[in-house]
């Protein structure tokens, strides 16, 4: 098995971050209530906030005797390196291999394959 970076995430690590882009800052109680059934305890929650804070994901402010926590990373600066991380892993880097892979497995249809050309096309013209 191999070991975690600590500059990835764990499912539930993930989940929470979700929630604390989408709602910062919040306190650990909010997080809960915001959270699906069924919902996790507040001790579980609080704890994987410290472990997301000491991996260096979020910070907190001490408001009113609580604490609001806040993300210290940018969700599209994250999801770059996620994504760039999961093609290196699973496609030895090609975004080709990942996009046939899609084709192969009919999630991606010759229509969204079209617009994908056409948005690569136009990047081109306004880069150059």
């Amino acid at each position: 098995m191999r070991k975690r970076d600590n500059n990835q995430l764990t499912p539930k690590e993930e989940e929470l971050m979700q929630l604390l882009w989408e709602h910062e800052p919040i306190v650990i109680s909010k997080l809960v209530e915001l959270y699906p059934d069924p919902k996790p305890h507040f001790n579980t929650v609080s704890t994987v906030m410290k472990r997301l804070e000491t991996k260096g994901f979020v910070g907190h402010n001490e408001v009113g005797g609580s604490f609001q926590y806040f993300s210290t990373v940018k969700k599209d600066n994250f999801r770059k390196k996620s994504f760039g991380d999961f093609i290196k892993n699973y496609f030895g880097g090609s975004y080709y291999g990942a996009v046939s892979a899609l084709v192969e497995d009919d999630k991606m249809s010759a229509e969204e394959l079209n617009e994908l050309l056409e948005l690569i096309k136009n990047k081109g013209k306004h880069n150059g």
